[in-house]
């Protein structure tokens, strides 16, 4: 996949085009992806996917400190890339460009720099100022243009239309497995292990916090998880606590991410990691004393293990 930030430097025979933020790369977008990519090689032509950064609720928004993403920018290249499509174009997204109308956009960018012979767009799909590009704007002035437009169906799951709103819903929810299910994919935070209280060694449970890589990366709700831990290529079983540990801190409204990595003993702080979410245990609560919290985690960990077997 070959990334670009300046399209008036892009030039490939028979763009097949498909445009939009893909927050999640879900298993919606994954059809998106799969027809571009057919299509463009049933035509000769190439994949190209148009996206913008900042996304632009950073931009329109921006003094909303609680915007959050299912994707990271460098998550989201990496699950473009195993789409198989042949160029990203990332543009900068400015109020400038907000303030563009849809057939403006669509006469600028997608015809004169990229020269689209078709665009494929998804059911809901809508661009330019305002939002006002819905599928018969953006038909007509394709006929003004001379490209072909496809739009597809909602993918459906359980009688629902998959989407990143959905998705995000049942993250902050705690639905773990129905956020995997309608990602395609087990949901994941890349983060870094940095150094904590060590509390945990001293109840037996030894724990290492991870600090996100970006801020704006949504994290699931609090409580207790299974999950799966991938460091230096290697992938290890784990038990996940987000949250501000009630019994251990009284007073302390911090939100720490804390795994308990099982039969492990590396000292392994500022590497980075990937937190694979596998399932949710339960929520996170205040026990009685630190006796009744351990003999909860050892319950918590036999529960982790089923589910990770």
């Amino acid at each position: 996949m070959n990334i670009h930030s300046d399209p008036a430097k892009f030039d490939v025979t028979n763009p097949v085009v498909t445009i939009g933020i893909f927050d999640g790369v879900h298993s919606g977008h994954q059809e998106i992806l799969s027809k571009l990519t057919s299509l463009a090689s049933e035509v000769s032509g190439k994949s190209v996917l148009i996206t913008f950064w900042p996304h632009p609720r950073m931009v329109l928004n921006h003094e909303d400190t609680n915007l959050k993403f299912l994707t990271t920018l460098e998550e989201k290249k990496v699950l473009l890339k195993q789409s198989g499509i042949d160029h990203l174009i990332i543009l900068p997204f400015t109020r400038e460009l907000s303030n563009q109308g849809a057939c403006e956009f669509i006469e600028k960018t997608l015809v004169n720099r990229i020269g689209t012979k078709y665009l494929i767009v998804g059911f809901n799909h809508h661009f330019g100022k305002d939002r006002e590009g819905d599928l018969k704007i953006i038909k007509e002035c394709a006929g003004d243009f001379g490209f072909q437009v496809l739009q597809l169906p909602p993918k459906l799951i359980k009688d629902e239309k998959v989407s990143s709103t959905l998705i995000r819903k049942a993250l902050w929810s705690g639905q773990i497995r129905k956020a995997n299910e309608y990602l395609g994919y087990e949901f994941f935070v890349n983060g870094r292990i940095v150094g904590g209280k060590r509390i945990g060694r001293k109840i037996g449970f030894p724990t290492a916090n991870i600090t996100p890589k970006e801020s704006y990366k949504l994290i699931p709700s609090n409580g207790v998880y299974a999950v799966k831990l991938k460091i230096s290529e290697k992938v290890f079983s784990g038990m996940l606590n987000i949250g501000v540990r009630p019994t251990l801190n009284s007073g302390q409204v911090v939100k720490t991410i804390e795994v308990n990595i099982f039969d492990f003993a590396q000292d392994i702080y500022g590497q980075d990691v990937t937190l694979v979410f596998i399932d949710r245990i339960r929520d996170e609560k205040k026990f009685p004393d630190v006796d009744a919290l351990v003999e909860q985690l050892k319950k918590d960990k036999e529960k982790a293990l089923k589910i990770l077997c």
